[in-house]
């Protein structure tokens, strides 16, 4: 059985229109038919295919290691397969232009060298005049200060669903307490003592704010997140 129909027949068993699963992955209809009837051109290549794949097992209940495998078997090969009878033509090959070394290059490294090697020795003789004792100075006056303790504290997350629906998983200190859809317009908070884990099946509907800092997008349309914060 292909990809395409084990996709087919997988929805169809979860009772569910391809137009409920567009509107639950946020992929369009058209491209959900394309991929039921075997062609992945328009995934935007094998990274964004596997991604629509785990993001429609999700909503499907099936295994999203059965899609990966079969897409691996039957589609990603085929970029590998170009890719191959490209570097066999010497398609691939970048020409390398034979260089004939000059005689100053050699001369003009030796001249650097000296010229690094009489620096050196200048700034360690200012170094060592600089560096005696007065006097009656005090002996602890030349330790350098300790640097201070980093320690770590409470991570606050901030998620702001500002752009569309996604769905969330959220692990707090090793406890899964959040897993689901967070819907556009809502505002999820959580705290932890020491790391917070996410997961995200679409980054580019989300603004995340770490301890009050608001970060850069963690991804594009339908892609899987994952990150660790402490």
């Amino acid at each position: 059985m292909t990809l395409g129909r084990t996709l087919r027949d997988a929805r169809e068993a979860s009772r569910m229109s391809i137009e409920a699963l567009s509107e639950l992955t946020n992929i369009r209809i058209g491209l959900l038919s394309q991929m039921e009837a075997d062609s992945f051109k328009n995934c935007g290549g094998d990274t964004y295919a596997r991604g629509h794949l785990r993001n429609i097992a999700i909503r499907i209940g099936i295994n999203p290691q059965i899609l990966i495998d079969l897409y691996n078997e039957e589609h990603a090969a085929e970029s590998q397969r170009i890719q191959d009878s490209l570097i066999d033509n010497n398609v691939m090959q970048v020409p390398r232009e034979s260089k004939r070394l000059s005689w100053k290059i050699p001369i003009l490294g030796s001249l650097a060298i000296l010229a690094v090697i009489g620096l050196a020795q200048i700034i360690i003789s200012n170094q060592s005049t600089t560096s005696t004792p007065k006097p009656g100075s005090s002996a602890s006056a030349s330790h350098a200060p300790t640097a201070p303790t980093v320690v770590q504290g409470a991570v606050s997350l901030v998620i702001s669903a500002s752009r569309g629906d996604s769905f969330i998983d959220i692990i707090v200190d090793g406890t899964d307490v959040e897993k689901g859809r967070i819907l556009e317009g809502e505002t999820k908070t959580y705290k932890g003592t020491s790391v917070i884990s996410i997961y995200f099946s679409n980054p580019a509907a989300l603004d995340v704010t770490l301890n009050g800092n608001v970060l850069p997008p963690l991804g594009g349309q339908n892609e899987e997140v994952r990150r660790t914060f402490r």
